[in-house]
């Protein structure tokens, strides 16, 4: 199957990487932009493909870098990864394994190091999802208005309604293992330009992502107060400005 779908534009590519329960198909205000600064690219991730399609190997951090990598070598040139959350762990575990294929990262809202924490508050909510919903207000509903724009988008679009893009016992497992491991040594491998995004109301442990600003090796911090962590939908101008700000100056121009 193709990995990657083109959005247009023209230059080097731009590989836009989704976090946990999103999809490619959720960057689409960002898609028009984004295309003046390169070739665009979405991606979906493993168990992130619709809800019946499987993936046969055990879930692991490995396993959606691996995929990823399947990707982005594919253009047969190195990249700009432009993650959010899951996406931007992934993004700079491809970096740090796989150098030759990343030119630059963006990482929104995500941090090395989730140990200890467990899924146990946000797994009933997470099972209690209809499989498939039947209207925009349900959805909207569920998730509020910044995110439930952005499942509607996520979600399998069916005769009847939307439906859930993948399995929530999958969704948990995923999540599962941050609160087993850590990611500083892969962050610290890191050496390309990078931009870290945190939110004001960020889902990170507190402290950690300056802390990345502070051990990353060419990287730029920013902070949007007040914002989500969508950033890149609660608070799309400042989102735009500090990605723009970055692949202009310090990811080698347009």
């Amino acid at each position: 199957m193709e990995l990657l779908t083109a959005h247009g534009g023209a230059g080097r590519p731009l590989v836009l990487v989704h976090g946990l329960m999103g999809r490619g198909s959720t960057w689409s205000r960002q898609l028009p932009w984004l295309a003046g600064h390169g070739r665009v690219f979405t991606y979906d991730a493993p168990w992130h493909r619709g809800r019946d399609v499987p993936d046969a190997h055990p879930i692991s951090t490995e396993r959606f870098v691996d995929d990823l990598a399947d990707a982005v070598s594919g253009l047969g040139e190195p990249a700009v990864l432009i993650g959010h959350s899951m996406g931007g762990l992934h993004a700079w575990c491809l970096a740090a394994q796989r150098p030759e294929l990343v030119d630059a990262l963006v990482v929104e809202d995500m941090a090395p190091d989730f140990r200890g924490r467990t899924t146990g508050a946000w797994e009933p909510w997470l099972y209690a999802l209809p499989v498939e919903f039947e209207s925009e207000a349900q959805v909207v509903d569920a998730f509020g208005p910044v995110a439930g724009r952005y499942f509607l988008e996520a979600f399998d679009r069916t005769s009847t309604g939307w439906r859930l893009h993948g399995q929530p016992a999958r969704w948990v497992e995923i999540a599962a293992e941050w609160g087993r491991r850590d990611y500083w040594a892969q962050w610290r491998s890191v050496d390309v330009p990078t931009l870290v995004i945190e939110a004001g109301d960020s889902v990170t442990p507190p402290g950690q992502m300056a802390q990345m600003a502070r051990t990353g090796r060419q990287t730029t911090y920013v902070t949007v107060p007040g914002a989500g962590h969508l950033v890149h939908d609660d608070a799309p101008v400042k989102y735009r400005d500090a990605v723009e700000t970055f692949l202009s100056t310090f990811a080698g121009g347009g």
